[in-house]
Formats: C-alpha cells, sequence, structure tokens
C-alpha cells in the first residue's frame, strides 16, 4: 500500500508527483533557451545601432561639409559677380573718355584742314595720335568682350557647382534620415522579436498579445515614413536638377511614439 497508493492530498492517482517534476523540469528547460535566445538578440541589436550611429555621425560630419563648400561657392559667385561690375563700370566709362577724345581730336583736324599748307607737321602729329587713340579703343572693346565672356563663363560654372552642392546636401539630408529610420526599426523588430519568442509560452500568449501588435503597428507606420521620406528627398533632387530654387530644406519626419 505505500507505494501504491495515491499520495494524498498530492496526488488524486498514482504518478502525479512524478509527472508534475518532470513537467516543471521541461518548462526550465525552454526558459532557459528563451533566455538564451534574449542575449543574442540583444547582443545583435547592440551591435546593429553602434554601427547605424557610426554612420549617422559621419553622415553629420559630411553634411557640414557640404554646407560649408556651399557657402564657399556663394562667396566666390558673389565676389566674381561685384568685380565684373566693377569692371564694367572702369569700362564703361573709359569708353566714353574715349569717344570724347576722339572728337576733340576730329575737331582739332577739321581746324588744321583750313591752314593745311602752314600746318601740315601739327596735322600729321594730331592725326597720328588720333590713330592710336582708335587702336586704343579697339583693343579696350576687345579685352572688354574677353571679359564679358569670360565672366559668363565663370557664373554658368558656379551655378553648375552650386546645383552639384545642393543635390550633395539633399543626398546627404536623406541617407541621414533613413539611416535613422532604419535603425528604429531594427530595435523595434528586435524587440518584437523578443516578444514573440517569450510568447511562445501559452501562459504568455494572451498577455503580450497586444504588446505584439502595438510594436507591428509601429514599424509598419515607420516603414511608411522611411518610403515617404526617401520619394520626397528624390522629388527635391529631380526639381534642383531641372533648375529649380529655394528646394534646399528638409522633409518634415513625424516622431513616432515608441509602444
Amino acid at each position: 500500500e505505500t507505494n501504491t497508493l495515491p499520495f494524498h492530498p498530492f496526488e488524486n492517482q498514482q504518478g502525479d508527483i512524478l509527472r508534475v517534476e518532470k513537467e516543471h523540469q521541461v518548462l526550465q528547460e525552454q526558459l532557459r533557451e528563451a533566455e538564451e535566445k534574449f542575449e543574442q538578440s540583444q547582443s545583435r541589436s547592440l551591435e546593429e545601432i553602434a554601427a547605424l550611429e557610426g554612420l549617422l555621425k559621419k553622415s553629420i560630419e559630411e553634411t557640414e561639409v557640404s554646407k560649408n563648400e556651399l557657402n564657399w561657392f556663394h562667396q566666390d559667385s558673389e565676389a566674381q559677380m561685384k568685380k565684373w561690375q566693377q569692371e564694367k563700370k572702369e569700362n564703361k566709362e573709359n569708353l566714353k573718355a574715349l569717344k570724347g577724345t576722339a572728337k576733340k581730336h576730329s575737331d582739332t583736324n577739321e581746324r588744321y584742314l583750313k591752314t593745311i599748307d602752314d600746318k601740315e607737321k601739327q596735322y600729321n602729329s594730331c592725326l597720328n595720335t588720333f590713330l592710336e587713340t582708335s587702336n586704343k579703343f579697339a583693343n579696350e572693346k576687345s579685352k572688354l568682350e574677353e571679359l564679358i565672356k569670360k565672366s559668363q563663363k565663370d557664373s554658368q560654372e558656379c551655378e553648375k557647382r552650386a546645383v552639384k552642392a545642393e543635390i550633395s546636401v539633399l543626398q546627404t539630408w536623406k541617407e541621414t534620415e533613413i539611416w535613422k529610420l532604419k535603425g528604429t526599426i531594427a530595435k523595434a523588430e528586435g524587440n518584437l522579436r523578443m516578444l514573440k519568442a517569450v510568447s511562445s509560452s501559452a501562459s504568455a500568449a494572451p498577455v503580450l498579445k497586444s504588446q505584439i501588435d502595438s510594436w507591428e503597428i509601429f514599424i509598419s507606420n515607420v516603414k511608411k515614413q522611411l518610403e515617404k521620406v526617401e520619394a520626397e528627398y528624390e522629388e527635391k533632387i529631380e526639381l534642383v536638377k531641372n533648375g529649380s530654387r529655394n528646394c534646399l530644406s528638409k522633409v518634415e519626419i513625424v516622431d513616432f511614439p515608441w509602444p
């Protein structure tokens, strides 16, 4: 009777205690496996976050460099434009002075024609001076035309560099925001995997279901935000390439609260 009858109140029938002990051992093994999976998932998530933070830091540094280059390009363009305008003003004044000189010598030549017999030498001297002035005017005009062509070419080059710099800044902003959102997605997916692993237990599943649903909705919203950011930055880059201005602004990011 000692080893054949149930041990009340702990057993309703023979072997209940042994069966409970076996179930307890199985549950302990499942708990140990779940803890190992959680530690592995947490380690991978930390490595991914560290890598993404490094990429984010590098992207911010490149953005600052691109901003400085863009400022340099604008300053150089403004300096070239002011220099060209000043030279244009000076050349215009020189041209006006040369015209006055030419008219003065022309009047002098007409007066000398009346006394050509007596003042032939003076007439020839003035004529030579007139020819030198004319040649000088022609040379100045040629130089001015070359300067205008060069200034126009420099202005076009500066505009191309400015467009390239704006595209670089927009591309850097786009990559930065994408890296941030991808980092958020990676971290959220790690949490979701952990919850799903823990929820494999029948007793924990009902408790964790609402949390799992919240994390899945959060991940879906962040992915939609990622697609929206990428599309809007691409649209801005295309507008800049097509000649549009005032496109150098960041895309608005919606900060979804973490579950």
